[in-house]
């Protein structure tokens, strides 16, 4: 029963990957297309998770996610038309890119399909993620954990630093202001 749940997972979050893959094509707006590629990204990182590799499945969705996150705040700043409110293309010379995609699907199908794959000698280690952390970094994993904290907080106080007035300053120091103080009209507190 187990094995048969995890094939019906496996194969709805492959589905969900590729719909969403091709949904980022197909959206007229940019946001529209990032969140169509961040759900492709966290589904590719559920198969991960669903590999039984958690350390690098969580590593996947929380990248992905941090990086679509950065990638709708850029694009609403400095793009004309972030909403798609006018019609817009993400593609350049479709027919060159259609069978550049076609023969690049295809041999990787075909050494899919025709690489000798080595059959499993031994057994799995007890615990996959500690050995495939040591794998990657050998012994700087504790360095490379610490600095990803480090980036962590980094970007939390880049952004906490960056906005000048916060719901405090808009709301007042208990919240209960029925209008926001802005200073300039047309805001979220109009």
């Amino acid at each position: 029963m187990r094995a048969l749940l995890d094939d019906v997972i496996f194969w709805v979050l492959a589905l969900l990957a590729v719909a969403g893959g091709l949904m980022v094509f197909r959206f007229d707006s940019m946001a529209r297309a990032t969140y169509a590629l961040l759900t492709s990204l966290l589904c590719v990182g559920g198969e991960v998770l669903l590999l039984g590799l958690d350390y690098l499945g969580v590593v996947i969705v929380l990248m992905m996610t941090i990086e679509m996150a950065i990638m709708a705040v850029f694009m609403v700043m400095y793009m004309m038309n972030p909403a798609g409110l006018m019609p817009m293309t993400m593609l350049h010379n479709k027919q060159g890119a259609a069978a550049i995609c076609a023969v690049v699907f295809a041999v990787l199908a075909a050494g899919i399909l025709l690489a000798p794959w080595p059959s499993r000698r031994g057994r799995p280690p007890d615990d996959p993620t500690m050995d495939l952390g040591l794998s990657l970094m050998g012994p700087q994993m504790l360095t490379m954990m610490t600095l990803g904290l480090a980036l962590f907080a980094t970007i939390v106080a880049t952004v906490v630093l960056a906005t000048r007035r916060g719901r405090y300053d808009r709301f007042g120091d208990d919240l209960k202001a029925r209008r926001a103080d802005d200073p300039v009209r047309g805001g979220t507190g109009r």
